[in-house]
């Protein structure tokens, strides 16, 4: 784990354009007042962003993310884990980043904040 943590460390320094901009409109509470984390560390992966109230994973992906297999193993192994995985190519955060916020936005609307999902065992709501 010391090691994920020091890559996700890195990973924050060096943002690419894209992910700066995106982390611009994600940081400080500033959407909805959710709680965005960047280069978050997963366990075996490291994560643009995520709010993990949502359980809601965000990608900025470069042409490299094109068609690839690692991708589409990692994004099943970590909706397994309970996250959503939302994918955005560069070029669109870039050039119409108000139209990926209201697509994180109404995703987040969808999903009931975790601490109020009956847990395991749990009471919940009988039908």
């Amino acid at each position: 784990m010391p090691r994920l943590t020091e890559r996700a460390r890195t990973l924050r320094k060096n943002l690419t354009d894209a992910e700066k901009y995106l982390w611009k409109h994600l940081r400080m509470n500033q959407l909805d007042n959710l709680r965005f984390r960047r280069q978050a560390p997963i366990d075996q992966y490291v994560v643009d962003f995520i709010c993990f109230e949502k359980r809601l994973i965000i990608e900025a992906d470069g042409g490299q993310h094109n068609d690839s297999e690692s991708d589409r193993i990692r994004d099943s192994y970590l909706k397994e884990q309970g996250f959503r995985v939302m994918r955005f190519w560069n070029h669109d955060i870039l050039s119409n980043v108000q139209g990926v916020l209201e697509m994180i936005r109404a995703s987040c609307q969808d999903t009931p904040p975790t601490s109020v999902l009956p847990r395991e065992g749990g009471e919940g709501i009988s039908q």
